[in-house]
């Protein structure tokens, strides 16, 4: 049910609007303004002003629509960061169609799977990605191919679907379509601790939501240049970046990928003030002379004021969100100091609760479970599409989402990161569920049992290793066993989520019902 339904009379914060309403005042307010610099690794970069931009999207939009979709329609957007996986998620959301944002490293299995949940209708993706595309999402009606891929010259000719360019019409004919802010507006798979990834749902109003409350806990205004390089099929760049950076009127700098070698000279060039990062790639920017002369004043990441990088001069405030949040439901104070290494306090826009397995609440220095409460369609997701079991089960009694995080109370209502839910990892900041990739060792004949645990990397905070045990035990196991595995997972799983270790065990450790003790794995990998 949407809010809209359950609470009849109630004037929301968005009343009467919606995405294609911010960008369009903004275009009226900040016409010349740039809004999307883009920054490739080759050639020079390319800057969309806000009325520019906006008059693309009208002409998207309106191709879209001569070519058939309609509102409610669901297309993928398969793409790298660039100019085009934006003009193309903005014209869905203004034709009132879903955009699905899909990981580029998905495996094939995983864009069959995508591809048929949602019931795509069309997809626009890029020349490296269209075999894989019209390979394995056999249902949609077309393919939309664009010049290049992202960071490197354009393509030669389009071997598969129509080119990206002939969708444009003429911005005159835009659609036009009555306004609801609750209504659905764009999709994400996320991983979850069941073995198929959840599409979550947003609102209208869940996009507008990320992008005022991002925007205030980032204290972006209108002058402000940020730095955009993690991908913008994700939250993070997507809302914490993007649509803040839309709601104030300033200008967003975006990179095909992040690229140690070439931060800075983008930042100096560009008089960046703000980066939205993680700590892979501040530890890879630590191996790189930090210029004087940059402009930062501000970059949120997983942690507050780490001492390791303090190096870069740079005030650095920690938060934690997810797909779901669309924003912090934990973040850094930007005028105080926090204490180091934590994730921040409880935004005030959320009830945040920790709380012990029992339900008790913890106590400060505890670890306990991450619960966190606001408004479905608003400040919270709409719902898992198409899988109401799973979003029924995500709450608990008291209306409380279930992140599946575990965090540490520190004093003064400081929050710490604890640890994640035992199935969980955190691949160089992709989420992983253990159960997808152990679902596919399964399939792998001679293999009896596989438990998949993170081990720690000095780069990607962890990567999944893997446990079997083999049919015949480890002394009877097939010598091609390994790489039947490996085989597997390639041909199954995104490139993050394949194992980097394989271990063969006549046993594994247990605890109750016969569960392997994950934990005790972990510790024979330490």
């Amino acid at each position: 049910m949407s809010i809209s339904q359950a609470a009849p009379g109630i004037v929301g914060p968005f009343a009467g609007l919606d995405v294609p309403w911010l960008l369009r005042m903004r275009a009226d307010s900040r016409r010349n303004h740039p809004f999307l610099i883009w920054a490739p690794f080759e050639g020079p970069a390319r800057s969309w002003s806000y009325g520019e931009f906006h008059q693309r999207v009208g002409q998207l939009s309106a191709g879209l629509a001569k070519r058939g979709v309609k509102p409610g329609e669901y297309v993928l957007i398969h793409l790298d960061n660039c100019i085009e996986a934006m003009l193309a998620w903005f014209a869905c959301v203004e034709l009132g169609a879903i955009a699905v944002t899909t990981n580029t490293r998905s495996a094939a299995a995983e864009m069959e799977y995508f591809a048929g949940h949602c019931g795509a209708v069309a997809a626009i993706t890029q020349p490296a990605y269209a075999e894989l595309i019209a390979a394995n999402c056999r249902d949609l009606r077309w393919i939309a191919v664009i010049s290049h891929d992202a960071g490197s010259a354009a393509a030669q000719s389009v071997s598969r679907g129509d080119s990206f360019e002939a969708l444009f019409a003429d911005s005159a004919d835009r659609p036009r379509r009555a306004t609801d802010p609750f209504a659905p507006c764009s999709v994400q798979y996320t991983s979850g601790t069941t073995s198929r990834p959840k599409a979550v749902l947003w609102t209208h109003a869940n996009a507008l939501w990320g992008a005022k409350i991002n925007a205030a806990h980032e204290d972006l205004h209108a002058g402000d240049v940020h730095q955009t390089y993690l991908p913008l099929f994700h939250t993070n760049a997507l809302a914490y970046s993007m649509l803040a950076t839309l709601w104030v009127g300033a200008s967003c700098v975006i990179q095909p990928r992040f690229s140690a070698s070439r931060f800075w000279n983008v930042a100096l060039e560009h008089n960046c003030t703000w980066t939205s990062t993680i700590p892979f790639c501040m530890k890879a920017l630590l191996e790189h002379e930090v210029p004087k002369d940059h402009k930062f004043r501000l970059w949120g990441t997983a942690v507050s004021e780490p001492p390791a990088f303090a190096a870069f001069g740079v005030k650095v405030i920690g938060w934690w969100g997810m797909t779901e949040t669309i924003t912090h439901g934990i973040v850094g104070e930007v005028d105080q100091p926090n204490i180091p290494m934590s994730v921040g306090r409880a935004a005030p826009e959320y009830q945040i609760r920790v709380v012990e397995d029992d339900g008790t609440p913890t106590d400060v220095g505890g670890t306990g479970n991450l619960l966190i409460k606001g408004i479905p369609g608003l400040s919270l997701f709409a719902e898992y599409l198409h899988n109401e079991k799973a979003t029924r089960e995500s709450f608990d009694e008291h209306g409380y989402f279930i992140t599946g995080d575990r965090v540490t109370l520190l004093e003064n209502g400081f929050i710490r990161f604890g640890d994640r839910t035992k199935d969980m990892l955190k691949v160089g900041g992709e989420n992983v569920a253990a159960s997808e990739i152990e679902q596919v060792i399964a399939l792998v004949p001679g293999v009896r049992e596989a438990a998949v645990v993170a081990k720690k990397h000095p780069m990607l905070d962890e990567v999944p290793v893997v446990f079997i045990i083999p049919q015949a035990g480890v002394k009877g196991a097939p010598p091609d066993l390994h790489d039947a595995v490996m085989a597997a997972c390639r041909n199954g799983l995104a490139d993050f989520k394949v194992p980097r270790e394989i271990h063969f065990v006549d046993d594994m450790p247990r605890s109750t019902l016969e569960k392997v003790a994950k934990a005790e794995l972990r510790k024979m990998l330490e």
